[in-house]
């Protein structure tokens, strides 16, 4: 695991952070809920990418299918 992947996830969160801020402040409580969920969406998408590549590295080690 490359530790790029980890500046990303980080990147987004403080990105998010600072954009939840912001609307909760500006008193748009409802879009920084979306800006949240999208935020944890990016991120989960990026997991499960990184997951698939892992079970196609294992599958390759031990030569299934």
């Amino acid at each position: 695991m490359s530790i790029d992947i980890i500046f990303k996830i980080a990147g987004i969160g403080i990105l998010v952070t600072i954009i939840n801020q912001l609307l909760t402040r500006w008193g748009r409580e409802d879009i920084a809920l979306i800006s949240t969920v999208a935020g944890l969406i990016i991120v989960l998408l990026m997991a499960v990418d990184m997951v698939s590549d892992f079970f196609s590295t294992i599958k390759s080690a031990f030569n299934l299918y």
